[in-house]
C-alpha cells in the first residue's frame, strides 16, 4: 500500500460476463473501480442539474447560483473563442468540462481518479479530435483543408509549413489526453510520497531514542500533504477549464475557418 502506482490499479467490484462483437472481438463488460467513478461523476453532475433546474427561482438558492454561474461562465468561454456559433457547441463543451472536474475532484476523495487513466483521457480526446473533423468537413467540405496552408505564406514557405500543420492537427488529441493524464497522475503520486513520509517519519518517531528526530520532518512533510492537497483542487478545476478551452480553440479553428472571428 505504501507503493505510489498502486492507487492507480484497476480492480474489478462485479465481474459481468464478457460480449463479443464482430470485428472487435471479446469486451470484458466488468464494473471496474475507474468505471464506478466515471459512472458516479456522471450521476453527480445529472443529479446536480437536477437539482438547478427543479425549482428555478427568480432570487437563486446557492445550489442554482453554482449552476448558473457554471453554465455562464461556459457559455461566455465558447461565445467569447468561437462566437456567437458558439452556442451550438455549449452541450458538448459543458458536458465535457463538468465531467472531467467532477472526476478530477472525485480522485481528491476517493481512491481512485478515473482522468489518471490514459484510456479515459485518450477516449475524451478522440472524442474531441472527431467532433472537430466532422464538424471542419461539415462545414467546409474539402475546403477543410486549408487549415493546412495559412494564407499569407509563401508558396515556397509552404513545403515546410504544411507537414508541420498536419502532425500538429494529428497531435490535438494526444497532447489532450497526455496533459490532463499527466497532470493527475503527477499530483496524486506526489501527495502518496508525501503521505508515505509522514507514515515513516511517524513510526521511526514512536520508537524514540534518536527517532524523535522524525518528528521535524513528519511535520514537515505533513505540511506538504496539506499544501498538495490545496494545490490538487485548483489543478483539478484548471485541468477541465484548460481542456474546454482547447477544444473551442480547435472547434474556432473550422468553424471560422478562412476568416478572422
Amino acid at each position: 500500500m505504501a507503493d505510489p502506482m498502486h492507487q492507480f490499479e484497476i480492480h474489478k467490484i462485479v465481474d459481468l460476463p464478457d460480449i463479443t462483437l464482430p470485428g472487435v472481438g471479446a469486451i470484458d463488460m466488468a464494473l471496474t473501480n475507474s468505471t464506478l467513478a466515471m459512472t458516479l461523476a456522471a450521476g453527480l453532475i445529472v443529479a446536480f442539474m437536477a437539482a438547478v433546474t427543479a425549482r428555478p427561482q427568480v432570487v437563486p438558492g446557492r445550489v442554482q447560483v453554482i449552476g448558473e454561474a457554471a453554465f455562464n461562465y461556459i457559455d461566455n468561454l465558447a461565445v467569447g473563442i468561437i462566437g456567437h456559433e458558439g452556442r451550438k457547441f455549449f452541450p458538448f463543451l459543458f458536458t465535457i468540462f463538468l465531467f472531467i472536474l467532477t472526476m478530477n475532484v472525485l480522485g481528491l476523495f476517493l481512491v481512485f481518479t478515473a482522468t489518471s487513466q490514459l484510456a479515459v483521457t485518450a477516449t475524451l480526446g478522440v472524442m474531441t479530435f472527431l467532433l472537430v473533423l466532422g464538424v471542419g468537413f461539415a462545414r467546409n467540405g474539402l475546403g477543410f483543408f486549408k487549415l493546412f496552408f495559412p494564407s499569407g505564406v509563401p508558396w515556397y514557405m509552404l513545403i515546410l509549413v504544411t507537414p508541420i500543420e498536419v502532425i500538429s492537427f494529428l497531435l490535438r488529441p494526444v497532447t489532450l489526453a497526455l496533459r490532463l493524464f499527466g497532470n493527475m497522475l503527477g499530483g496524486h503520486v506526489a501527495m502518496k510520497v508525501f503521505a508515505g513520509f509522514v507514515v515513516s517519519l511517524g513510526t521511526l518517531a514512536a520508537g524514540g531514542g534518536l527517532g524523535l528526530l522524525g518528528i521535524p520532518g513528519a511535520a514537515l512533510a505533513l505540511g506538504g500533504v496539506v499544501a498538495l492537497t490545496a494545490l490538487e483542487f485548483l489543478v483539478a478545476f484548471l485541468q477541465a477549464f484548460v481542456f474546454a478551452v482547447l477544444a473551442c480553440v480547435y472547434l474556432n479553428d473550422v468553424v471560422n475557418l478562412g476568416h478572422h472571428h
